[in-house]
């Protein structure tokens, strides 16, 4: 009896996945180590169209979405799924132009998250510190003044009327800002400014300058120092809001290290993302 044939992906090593997908189940179980990280959790997955039930948090809850996995994007129009019963297809590769869905795209989206190696399991685990918990923690750690800790609240506030799908994920060192699907803005608390990084899908706002044009091109930075700051402040968070929904919708890479190629290129480069 001839011996199986073994074909695989690309090497990724990435949280137990050794090789990439090659196909629609490798992307279900990529898809299930990733999850937390894309802000959902899993109803069902079950048999037929659409495959998938899951929810996401907003900052408003937790929103209910139907999702179609597919090796790649265009295999959905190859399988002629009807898209008004779907609302986001999660696939390996995106190589579909004109998709009308959301496409949550692994390969790229893995590229800005932290890899966890594999590692002898421990008996115990440390509860992570939430909401204000998190915040006075984060403010402590950093010796950042109460001037700043202010400035942080007017922001944050401010934001949240703007918009109250707006949430903010707080870290040991940054707190990222949400849109609510992705992350926007990265606010660094020091211990006199507050440092902001946001989203300018490649092009100028004005009051910010690029992080690097180089590996950040799709990214603006600019200090937060004093009251009289805070307005403008807003107004160039809002417009990175508007600007990731709309690079969202064009299925466009907004991670922190991404480049500004078009959904389909191999030449988005990414890295551990600005907020881990």
């Amino acid at each position: 009896m001839p011996k199986e044939k073994s074909i695989v992906g690309d090497l990724i090593n990435f949280r137990g996945l050794v090789y990439s997908p090659v196909n629609e189940d490798g992307v279900v179980f990529l898809f299930g180590r990733v999850v937390d990280d894309l802000h959902m959790y899993i109803e069902e997955i079950k048999p037929g169209y659409p495959d998938c039930v899951a929810r996401r948090y907003t900052g408003k809850g937790w929103e209910r979405i139907l999702i179609e996995f597919e090796f790649q994007s265009s295999n959905f129009k190859m399988h002629g799924h009807d898209p008004d019963d779907c609302d986001v297809i999660v696939c390996w590769e995106h190589n579909w132009k004109d998709c009308p869905l959301e496409i949550i795209e692994l390969k790229t989206e893995i590229e800005s998250m932290t890899n966890r190696p594999i590692k002898h399991p421990t008996t115990t685990t440390e509860p992570g510190l939430k909401g204000e918990d998190a915040l006075e923690e984060l403010f402590k750690t950093h010796k950042v003044q109460p001037q700043v800790q202010d400035l942080y609240r007017k922001i944050e506030k401010a934001l949240r009327e703007h918009d109250d799908e707006i949430w903010m994920n707080i870290k040991t060192k940054y707190i990222g800002v949400y849109s609510p699907e992705k992350a926007f803005a990265s606010l660094e608390a020091r211990p006199t400014v507050l440092k902001i990084e946001c989203f300018s899908r490649g092009e100028p706002i004005p009051g910010t300058k690029v992080v690097s044009q180089k590996f950040s091109p799709r990214w603006v930075r600019f200090p937060l120092k004093s009251a009289d700051e805070v307005e403008q402040a807003v107004e160039i968070l809002k417009e990175s809001h508007a600007r990731i929904k709309n690079a969202i919708r064009a299925g466009e890479p907004t991670a922190y290290f991404s480049g500004g190629q078009k959904p389909g290129s191999n030449e988005d480069v990414g890295e551990q993302e600005l907020m881990e």
